[in-house]
């Protein structure tokens, strides 16, 4: 079959336009009658007017005595009056109907029994003191609810109280849910521990897309598995058309690749109003048009789906119920480090979120649109513009958020270099009962330490060598946290070595063999300690980088390293012990290093980062490190030293 092309990359609003145009909000699913008690968060299809007055009678708004107020004329603290049991007052309860003859209560506090028939009282009443009277809250055929509202738990006791015990809304949208890809697997149709085999992958996209369209108070029906068969798509596509559903997603096949057949499925049996959107993730978005019903190509990698749902799928459904979607909370944010961006594309950036100081940061998270974990991790996103290639560390830009903003408040962010011990941390800190998210960011460990310095982080991790004098860390920390006072606890000694594959069928001994012509290495980026050991390391051989195959091909994190090595990316690379061990990989070591946290001392008796030193002293979490492998927990939260930073 021929390739496809995108018939036109479209801005984003203007794809928008171009296809919710074709939905306007009044075109609207229909109507049916529900009983008033299921009607919570359903869309009201007409007003709707009170049958009954709330309350239906004269009731008591307190305990007390109910009395005529005219009797009570001229009642004071100096001249009490007394009254009669019966004639004259009877007792009565929040809530009961107040007797014919009585217009007012006195609260029970403010009567004293002098027997079983004489009551004294030192306050006169007004006429309906105290008293609920008849539709005080709701008058009969007054408008309790409008046309168009979402129904809350509130209203639907405001609505029995009105005795409306039906009510006319909306219909739930009905979104078809179109699943395709030969290598798809349901995941009820393999065992937990059985081996999938070669290009084949668990289909899980349609379970997130069902979920997030319940979250549009929506109702999903998910399809089997279509496999990338045009007539099967077609038929498949037919069906859901012809079927009640109100919206049709087909996910995945919607992108240039020869075997992507939606975007013709959709052309032959309607009209393709988009095919390709600029931004990132979700650039191969599909927005159609099927026997006057929508039809969206959703992207098959994960991120990309969801994105595209966001923008598309989401504004349709609340469309189709006569409501809006729900207003997203934003906050304005710094950048932990400098995002370069791809010019003429919007992109949507994964972030983690913290408050440092006076101001939020945040750290952007992996960009790969097959990257779930992403969004389980992100505490918010940012959209890049698509007319601007980045955004600058000092550049503050709006962030819209995942979570509360409460929850930013617990957040404690840490950059610097990658270990596997943050995450560990971030786990055990948790299982410790502290209300704390840890917030990571892979920079390397120099970068750690400007961020520390701009006020980007509450802590670095740093293992950065003194090839001079053999210490880490701080002669960087002298040289880069100038007029800052810091405080460097440790957090592990850890393996430093080459990961090779398992076996090690390249029979490699040590760093000199890296300048082989069948040896492919991966590296660590510049400016982490890791990279700093490795040139250290070469300058002692006398190995010129050059020499070296894939020495400028490097990675964020050690497991980054491992995968390159286990997917067969490389035949080394530089890492810790643990990630080799994680991955059942090779490992030849180099070195054992010092690794820290290096924390201002202004902040360090805060509560979030006592915890985190806590957390990092206990037993537990040292019984965790050591099962990792290559690791030294010894001294792990021990206060190392203090420097003062000043010139």
């Amino acid at each position: 079959m021929e390739r496809n092309i995108y018939l036109s990359m479209m801005d984003i609003n203007k794809a928008g336009d171009k296809f919710f145009s074709r939905f306007p909000p009044a075109k609207q699913t229909g109507i049916e009658t529900i009983k008033t008690g299921d009607a919570f968060e359903r869309v009201t299809a007409k007003p709707l007017f009170a049958k009954r007055s709330a309350p239906s009678f004269h009731s008591a708004a307190m305990d007390g005595i109910a009395v005529r107020a005219e009797d009570t004329y001229g009642t004071t603290e100096r001249y009490p009056k007394t009254i009669k049991i019966g004639r004259h007052a009877v007792w009565i309860n929040t809530g009961q109907v107040i007797p014919g003859q009585f217009n007012a209560v006195i609260m029970v506090e403010k009567v004293n029994q002098l027997d079983d028939e004489t009551l004294e009282i030192r306050t006169p009443a007004y006429p309906w003191q105290n008293v609920r009277k008849v539709g005080e809250d709701i008058v009969a055929t007054e408008l309790v609810l409008p046309q168009g509202h979402l129904i809350s738990p509130y209203d639907v006791g405001a609505l029995l109280s009105a005795g409306i015990f039906s009510v006319t809304v909306r219909k739930r949208p009905v979104a078809a849910i179109i699943p395709t890809g030969s290598e798809l697997v349901h995941y009820e149709d393999i065992k937990e521990d059985e081996p999938l085999g070669d290009n084949r992958i668990i289909e899980y996209n349609s379970r997130i897309l069902a979920g997030f369209v319940r979250e549009c108070r929506a109702i999903p029906i998910i399809y089997d598995i279509v496999p990338d068969i045009e007539d099967r798509i077609k038929d498949t596509l037919k069906k859901a058309v012809q079927s009640d559903a109100d919206v049709i997603i087909i996910n995945a096949g919607s992108s240039a690749g020869s075997r992507d057949y939606t975007m013709h499925a959709i052309n032959e049996m309607g009209e393709v109003l988009v095919h390709g959107v600029a931004m990132m993730p979700g650039k191969p978005t599909i927005l159609g048009i099927v026997e006057g019903k929508p039809v969206i190509g959703n992207p098959g990698y994960p991120v990309s789906a969801i994105i595209s749902f966001e923008q598309f799928v989401k504004p349709l459904l609340y469309n189709l119920q006569g409501i809006n979607p729900p207003v997203t909370p934003h906050i304005q944010v710094y950048p932990t480090r400098n995002i370069p961006s791809r010019l003429g594309i919007e992109e949507f950036l994964r972030v983690n979120i913290g408050k440092v100081g006076s101001k939020y940061v945040a750290t952007p998270l992996k960009r790969a649109a097959g990257s779930i974990t992403t969004l389980t991790k992100a505490e918010g996103i940012i959209r890049i513009p698509a007319l601007k290639e980045g955004i600058l560390q000092d550049e503050e830009i709006k962030a819209e958020l995942l979570v509360d903003e409460d929850e930013l408040l617990k957040t404690v962010v840490i950059i610097g270099s990658h270990d596997i011990n943050i995450d560990i941390l971030a786990d055990e800190i948790r299982t410790k009962g502290h209300d704390i998210r840890i917030s990571s960011g892979n920079v390397g460990s120099l970068g750690g330490l400007i961020a520390l310095k701009k006020g980007a982080c509450h802590m670095a991790g740093s293992h950065l060598l003194d090839t001079k004098t053999g210490r880490y860390n701080i002669s960087y920390i002298e040289k880069y946290l100038k007029g800052m006072s810091v405080s460097i606890f440790h957090l592990v000694l850890r393996d430093q070595g080459l990961i090779t594959a398992k076996g090690n069928p390249k029979k490699i001994k040590g760093i000199e063999d890296l300048i082989r012509d069948d040896i492919t290495f991966v590296n660590r980026q510049p400016g982490s300690g890791t990279r700093v050991l490795f040139d250290y390391k070469l300058g002692q051989t006398g190995i010129k980088p050059e020499s070296i195959n894939g020495y400028d091909h490097d990675e964020f994190t050690h497991m980054a390293v491992a995968v390159d090595v286990l997917s067969g990316a490389a035949d080394c690379g530089m890492g810790i012990f643990a990630a080799a061990k994680a991955l059942d990989l090779g490992f030849i070591p180099m070195v054992r290093e010092q690794y820290d946290l290096v924390i201002p001392t202004e902040i360090v008796e805060r509560p979030n980062i006592l915890a985190v030193i806590e957390t990092i002293r206990s037993r537990h979490f040292r019984e965790r490190v050591m099962e990792l492998g290559g690791y030294d927990p010894s001294r792990s939260g021990q206060f190392w030293m203090e420097i003062d930073g000043q010139d």
